[in-house]
């Protein structure tokens, strides 16, 4: 990964109280996080330096949410990231993480919407799932059951004859967290058994429901989901799991997968009905504001382009509702922190 370099007189952290990094700490912004928001944060950045004369441009990397994160909530300071990229809602487990390193004033903002898209060749026959063809294919055991599938129609008597082969992101992604809550983890509650046991035993439950297997079914691509997108570009018999903006600047070579009968399209994650909707966010270090030039400017220029005619619609972004639009705007203009007993 491409990395901003500090001399050693740069970094200095600022106080646990909260007070800001020298003004002279790091010339450029750092981001650090999802790969699927990385395209719309660089797009972002590439604006930013545009219309402001001088501004170094913003490091930008793609780590993975989780991943993104930690680096996030290490500490204040120039050492630090000063936002990271959301796939997915933080965490009170990750918040606490934050606190207890002097992390405490966290801005949230959704910038948009995405889908996890499941995707095939254009050459590939087509096949439709359902959200329970998908768990039985990629659950380490299903149903509480070893998982013996090797082709979809061991799974589902309907599906094709064709081994199960899945290029999807790996532990640290957003994108992987919210493929186990919104589509493994309502496909295993299906069973009124295993929705039951999420009440007397949640760690089993867990590991039932969202352990994805590990013997060559599911195959981890790291978190450059272009990669994804060339290795079934050329596979006709693998699926893909990635942020629906790659699907949407790939339509020459992948088509969209349908899961419960909804394809994943622009107008169905806009409206919430394709399962692995998911809404996207930003998360700003309130204590780099003052220190990290160009820092709210950067911020400011994400409430111009989530718009319905913004540059980010036209690289694959669902565009939020207005109302959620209006309130994020306004964060982004106040700073205010979120609250944290608001997260799980």
């Amino acid at each position: 990964m491409k990395k901003a370099a500090f001399s050693i007189g740069c970094l200095i952290a600022a106080s646990l109280a909260g007070e800001s990094m020298a003004a002279t700490a790091r010339k450029e912004i750092r981001v650090v996080g999802s790969s699927t928001v990385y395209p719309f944060s660089a797009a972002v950045a590439e604006r930013y330096v545009g219309k402001n004369a001088g501004a170094a441009s913003p490091v930008v990397e793609s780590t993975g949410t989780g991943a993104g994160i930690k680096l996030f909530c290490a500490g204040v300071g120039a050492a630090h990231p000063d936002i990271v990229n959301a796939s997915r809602r933080l965490k009170a487990s990750e918040y606490a993480d934050c606190a207890k390193n002097g992390v405490k004033d966290v801005v949230e903002i959704q910038i948009g919407i995405d889908g996890i898209a499941f995707a095939e060749a254009v050459a590939a026959p087509g096949i439709a799932l359902s959200i329970v063809d998908i768990y039985k294919a990629l659950a380490a055991t299903p149903f509480d059951k070893a998982n013996t599938a090797k082709s979809w129609k061991d799974v589902n008597p309907a599906l094709p004859d064709m081994p199960i082969l899945v290029y999807g992101p790996p532990t640290t992604s957003g994108t992987r967290d919210a493929l186990t809550e919104l589509i493994l983890e309502k496909g295993c509650d299906s069973d009124p058994a295993m929705k039951a046991l999420k009440d007397t035993d949640k760690d089993k439950h867990k590991a039932v429901c969202t352990k994805i297997r590990t013997d060559g079914a599911y195959v981890e691509a790291g978190e450059q989901d272009n990669l994804i997108v060339q290795k079934i570009a050329t596979n006709p018999k693998a699926i893909g799991v990635f942020g629906y903006g790659f699907l949407e600047e790939n339509t020459d070579k992948l088509k969209g997968v349908s899961i419960g009968g909804v394809a994943p399209i622009y107008d169905s994650i806009a409206s919430f009905t394709y399962p692995g909707a998911r809404p996207l966010y930003i998360y700003v270090k309130a204590a780099h504001l003052k220190a990290i030039k160009g820092l709210t400017e950067y911020v400011a220029e994400w409430t111009t382009a989530w718009s319905p005619t913004g540059y980010l619609k036209r690289r694959g972004m669902v565009v939020a509702p207005d109302d959620v639009r209006a309130a994020n705007a306004t964060i982004a203009t106040s700073m205010t922190p979120l609250d944290p007993a608001t997260l799980k």
